[in-house]
Formats: structure tokens, sequence, C-alpha cells
């Protein structure tokens, strides 16, 4: 069993001073195969001033130089894929194929195009007789989750680190292996000492510790919307600038007259994607009332290719849950669920004697004020919401706390188009177009503050600034 007992601050592995283990559960046998030192509030002190002082010096280096160490911490990930495929498949429940393509290699990706990002980025340009300049945020505080644990970090970390801020990283101690990967990593780029540094424990207290750091000065977090509530509240006391990634309940829109075979097979794929581990997830599919029975049958059809099993078995499509605590909670909402009125419309599949699996289940009759169609299920629930016109259609598609995603089918996609303009979600998919990682990802409402992705992500950790200028500067310049 890996235990590990250090941490990585200022450019070192340290021995941490918590006095507790936390266990990493592998999702499949039910069995501890690791176990991982806490660290104490004077640890995240130790971090946050390594970070300060690195500060001036990281964000002073011109930022082809930061690119460069980037670059070599890309290289030093993809000889570590394997490594983190196996851990991440394990800790979260996805399929080690599946993991291996979108935990893994999508977030390697994404290192380097935040690396082109940065070559693009005007960092001093005029405006009039001003120029404006893009400073680095600061030091940042990045809180992530364990359903995507790599992806998230990379979205937080490597922008910040591009834009010459410095970082400190609490992962999910559910999921911290790509964490502990990543400074591995980082230290064999030779990044310099306090540029990133790495703690570990939960976020009741080593979290809590961390956002309130005087030294901090941004938070990006992402996790469920209650605990983004918290994190915000804290933030505030120091005016620190807060990114929130958090909850999402998003609709699937059928319009009439769209097909329906597709929309149902690629609703499924998004519900049941990550066990349904997964923010952006369409959880509720909307669709004509006189069109109910025929999505039941595509229903039933369509959840009977989810084979659930060995999750490094490459013909396994549905993976466990992270915990048994999950499981059951997501078992209380079905039979929840069904008290209130709604059906089971998917078959009885087997479940694997180990693990911790939900069967991928589909719930039909469901109105939009059953809980069910109102909260985050984190688990492979798709609930199918029948509607009379499209009025009304987007009325329940918006009545909810969130606002992440959506996905809106029609006949045509300029027809879609008109429908997907009224939603109030942070990305629209029209007629199954696929995810773009360059384009701006984060919600409206409850779903969080700031956008993550692309150029959009990367400069939610720049703050511009101003300088004003004499005329004669500009005559001398030009």
């Amino acid at each position: 069993m890996n235990q590990q007992q250090q941490t990585y601050i200022d450019g070192a592995w340290t021995a941490c001073r918590g006095e507790t283990d936390t266990p990493v559960t592998d999702s499949y046998t039910g069995q501890v195969f690791a176990s991982w030192r806490t660290n104490s509030p004077a640890d995240v002190d130790l971090a946050v001033h390594a970070a300060r002082r690195a500060l001036d010096k990281w964000s002073g280096l011109p930022p082809e130089t930061r690119i460069d160490h980037v670059r070599k911490v890309v290289l030093a990930l993809r000889e570590r894929a394997d490594e983190l495929t196996q851990s991440i498949s394990r800790e979260v429940g996805m399929p080690r194929k599946l993991a291996a393509r979108i935990q893994v290699g999508a977030p390697i990706a994404a290192w380097e195009a935040y690396a082109e990002i940065a070559r693009s980025i005007e960092w001093e340009q005029r405006q009039g007789h001003s120029l404006v300049q893009q400073l680095p945020v600061g030091v940042v505080a990045c809180i992530t989750p364990w359903n995507y644990p790599l992806h998230q970090i990379t979205s937080k970390v490597a922008p910040a680190l591009l834009a010459g801020c410095t970082v400190v990283l609490k992962p999910s101690e559910l999921a911290p292996s790509s964490a502990f990967v990543l400074a591995q990593a980082i230290d064999q780029a030779g990044l310099p000492p306090g540029v990133f540094n790495l703690v570990h424990g939960a976020g009741a207290d080593v979290g809590e510790a961390l956002v309130r750091h005087p030294g901090v000065d941004m938070v990006s977090f992402t996790g469920s919307t209650r605990a983004g509530r918290h994190v915000a509240a804290l933030a505030s006391a120091d005016v620190k600038r807060v990114a929130l990634e958090l909850g999402g309940k998003s609709a699937a829109l059928v319009m009439p007259g769209a097909d329906l075979a597709p929309a149902v097979k690629a609703t499924l794929a998004s519900c049941f994607l990550n066990s349904g581990q997964t923010c952006s997830a369409t959880t509720r599919l909307l669709v004509p009332r006189e069109s109910l029975e025929r999505v039941a049958q595509l229903a039933r059809d369509g959840v009977a290719a989810y084979v659930m099993g060995d999750p490094a078995d490459p013909t396994t499509r549905l993976g466990p849950l992270i915990s048994q605590a999950q499981r059951q909670k997501v078992l209380q909402m079905i039979d929840h669920a069904l008290q209130q009125g709604a059906e089971r419309w998917s078959p009885e599949l087997p479940v694997p004697p180990q693990g911790f699996y939900v069967p991928p289940t589909v719930l039909g009759r469901v109105t939009p004020s059953m809980d069910i169609a109102r909260e985050e299920v984190f688990g492979p629930v798709l609930v199918v919401i029948g509607y009379g016109d499209i009025d009304e259609a987007v009325a329940i598609a918006n009545d909810t706390d969130y606002g992440l995603a959506a996905t809106v089918w029609g006949a045509t996609p300029a027809q879609a188009l008109e429908v997907a303009r009224r939603l109030r979600a942070g990305q629209v998919d029209v007629n199954g177009a696929p995810f773009n990682p360059a384009a701006p990802f984060g919600g409206f409402n409850k779903s969080g503050l700031g956008r993550e992705n692309g150029r959009y992500g990367f400069e939610e950790f720049l703050e511009p600034r101003a300088v004003q200028m004499p005329a004669s500067y500009f005559e001398t310049t030009s």
C-alpha cells in the first residue's frame, strides 16, 4: 500500500505535520490502496509564505520563460500518463479505457494549450494615452474536487502559473493521487521553489485555513454549491477574488420534429459519463408529451449498452461511484423519486458483486417539482419530463437553481439555436455538437462565478492595470 507522509512545499518534499492519515479507497474492490498524511494549518502557512516569496521573481520572468517551464511539466506528465490513468480510475471509478483519454489525455493536452494561449496574450497595449498592462492576480489558492481530479487541477494551476501567479493547491482528499504526481512532474521540470505548493487534507480544516489566509489573493474553487457559498463567505472577509465552479442540473431539450434516437442516445452518454459524477451532465431530458412512449423505449434500449464491471476491463462502460456513502445517497434519491410518483423506465441490469455501483437509471413521468428534477444527484440517473409547447419547455429548463449547461435538439441547427438563445446556461450544445475545451466553461445562478477553459479561464488570473502616460512618451516611442 502506498503511504505518503510528505507533501511539496517551497520546492522540496516536506514531512506533513498533521496528525491523521486519510485513506484512499479503490472504488471497485472497496479496499484501501493508499493513505496520505494530512497537513496542519502550520503547513498551510508555510506553503502560502513560500508562494508569496516566489511571486515577484516568477511574475517578473518573461512570459516565454514561464512557457518553457510549463512545457517541461507537460513532458513530465506524459511520462507518467499510465500511472495517472490507473490511479484516477481506481479512485473515481471511471473505466480505465475512458480515463486514459478523458481524465489524463485531455488535461495533459490542456497544459499544452494554455502555453499557446500565454503566447497570444497582449501583456501590454496602448489605450489612448494609457498603457493597459496584464498583471498576475498574485498568490492563488486552488481547491479542487474528486470527480475529474487532474482536469480540475489543470484548469486552475496551468493558467495561473502561466499568468505569473504562484499557487497553493489543495486537491480532494478522496482522490489526491494525481496532485502528487503533478508535484513530481513540477519538481522534475525544475520550477523555482515556492511557485507551486501542495497541501493535503479535508476542506473543513486545511481548505478553510487556506481560504482564510491573509497571504492568499485569490481562491479558485470547484465543488458543491453549499461548499462554494461557504468559501465565498470566508474569502469576502479579505475581499479576495473568487472563482467558483459549482453544481448543475442541466437540461437536454428536444424540440418537436427533432430526431429522437440520437437525442436520447447522446443524453444517456452525457448523463452516465463517469457514472454520472459530472457537474455538467445533462440529467433532465425534456421531450414533447406525445413522444414519451417512444422515448421510454429508446431509453430502455440505450441503457442496456452500459455494461458494468471491472474498470480495468476494456468492455466496461459504466464504473462504480467513488464511495459507499455516495452510492447510498444516490439510491435513496431514486427511492424517494419513485415514492413521489416517478416510474422506472430502465431495465434491471445485473450489478457486480463488488464495487460502489448504481445501475444506469432512467426515471419517467417526472414532474418539474419533484426533488429528483431539482437536486443534483451525482450518479447515473436521468429524469424524463414531458412538456406541451416550446415555451413551457424553456420555462422548465430555466426553472432551476443552477445554470451550468444545456443541450437543444431541433429539426435543424438554426431552429435549435433560436431556443438555445433563451436558455440561462453557461454553455449550450446544439444537436450533439462536441465539447470545446477552448470555449468558456462556467454557469449562471448557483452554478458559480467566473469561467474556466481557454483564454477565458486564463484571464481569470490576470488583473488589468492602467498606466496613464504623457503624450510626449508616445511621441518619443512611436
